[in-house]
């Protein structure tokens, strides 16, 4: 127990729930110093610009062949540093691949552009587990940027109240978003409800929105239980419908949307896995955590099977398992690996996200591995994490295309 509360002194002065409470805000104003000296106030979260490499990587042509762009004026122009540098921002970046996709020879244009088409459903990812510190906020924002990067049209959708993607993503929970400007403002009961467009923001990231979260999120988890014992029977009411028809609203102007989804099976969860089309289960290697999955999934077998006698339709491309803060030198890590593999065989993702210091140096500036460039960390670190998560990402935009019937890149 908590020594300020053993004390006759200190109980007599405060509650549990008034010590508690105490905490919570010096630790609350705390952060919000650190944070406002990180991004000031007034300052908003920018993305870095790219090297001309590595724009050209990114639109899958050579360096010389952007060059060769560049000097004819055949698009946007780059920033030239002092020293001869030319640097892109990804707004940039994204204009020059529609010119690329537009004159495609002998390439398919999607090579360049790889947007959905008409005929290609909104893939809808849920990035979920039943424990806590499993890499899953980590894994949410790194797929979503890198998506983003690839030319994708993405929306990240924070269904966690505490909000973490959404400080990634360069808005504060408790200062930046208000009264009903989570996604409980587009799935709640009342008649405050508002479509989902009215909520989704614009982040630093081109091509890269975000529908933010906060505490406001628990409001879904106490209204749903008076909504199911009020005695509506409305498909409109149905509690696990609610996100899947929150993201109709602006369905025709993404690609991809990475959810996000709390560390517990709840209504929010529970929505989310509905409105999905993909799931990924991330998974620390260690036996605890493969017992809690255990436990996670076995709940979420009973829950959806209850959704789907309920009428819900559940349909998905893909379910698989990642490995996360992998560490490849760690005996007992590599025999739970060798088991799931055993166990689940191709359900778990060829490649495993290790465990790296450059992202934990990224997370103390709220930024990302995307965001840092290599000159900022030690380098060899850097690129042995940027391999990783390169991989496992681009594993996971080869399901996607593989959903619609395209070949990987």
């Amino acid at each position: 127990m908590n020594k300020l509360l053993r004390s006759p002194r200190a109980a007599a002065q405060k509650t549990v729930d008034e010590a508690i409470g105490e905490h919570a805000s010096i630790l609350s104003s705390q952060l919000q110093a650190i944070s406002e000296v990180i991004f000031p106030p007034a300052a908003s979260k920018l993305l870095r610009r790219f090297t001309s490499g590595e724009a050209a990587k990114l639109m899958g042509i050579s360096d010389s062949t952007l060059r060769k762009m560049s000097l004819a004026g055949d698009g946007p122009q780059p920033e030239v540093t002092s020293n001869g540098r030319r640097l892109y921002s990804l707004a940039q970046i994204n204009e020059l691949r529609q010119r690329l996709a537009a004159t495609a020879r002998g390439r398919d244009a999607h090579d360049f552009l790889p947007r959905r088409g008409p005929d290609d459903h909104l893939q809808v990812l849920a990035v979920t587990n039943f424990k806590g510190g499993s890499g899953k906020t980590t894994t949410s924002v790194h797929l979503a940027q890198y998506l983003a990067l690839q030319g994708y049209r993405v929306l990240a959708v924070d269904l966690d109240p505490q909000a973490s993607l959404s400080a990634l993503l360069g808005v504060l929970p408790e200062t930046d978003v208000g009264a009903n400007e989570t996604l409980y403002a587009a799935i709640r009961y009342d008649d405050e409800r508002r479509p989902l467009s009215d909520v989704v923001r614009q982040t630093y990231f081109n091509g890269l929105d975000l529908v933010p979260g906060n505490l406001e999120l628990m409001e879904f988890e106490h209204t749903t239980p008076r909504a199911l014992t009020s005695g509506k029977k409305e498909a409109d009411e149905i509690f696990f419908m609610r996100v899947a028809r929150a993201l109709d609203d602006v369905a025709d102007r993404y690609d991809v949307v990475v959810i996000d989804c709390p560390p517990q099976l709840g209504y929010l969860t529970l929505s989310g896995l509905c409105a999905a089309t993909s799931m990924i289960v991330t998974v620390h290697p260690q036996m605890l955590d493969i017992a809690s999955m255990s436990q996670f999934l076995l709940m979420t077998h009973d829950l959806l099977a209850v959704v789907r006698e309920a009428g819900g339709e559940l349909r998905y491309d893909f379910i698989r398992y990642l490995l996360t803060r992998f560490e490849p030198q760690d005996a007992p890590q590599t025999k739970v690996a060798a088991l799931l593999r055993n166990l689940f065989d191709d359900s778990v993702m060829t490649n495993p996200m290790v465990k790296s210091a450059a992202v934990s140096d990224a997370g103390l500036t709220k930024q990302t591995l995307y965001e840092v460039g290599r000159e900022n960390l030690t380098r060899t670190t850097y690129d042995r994490a940027m391999e990783s998560l390169d991989a496992v990402n681009a594993e996971v935009e080869g399901m996607i295309r593989a959903a619609w019937g395209r070949s990987k890149r």
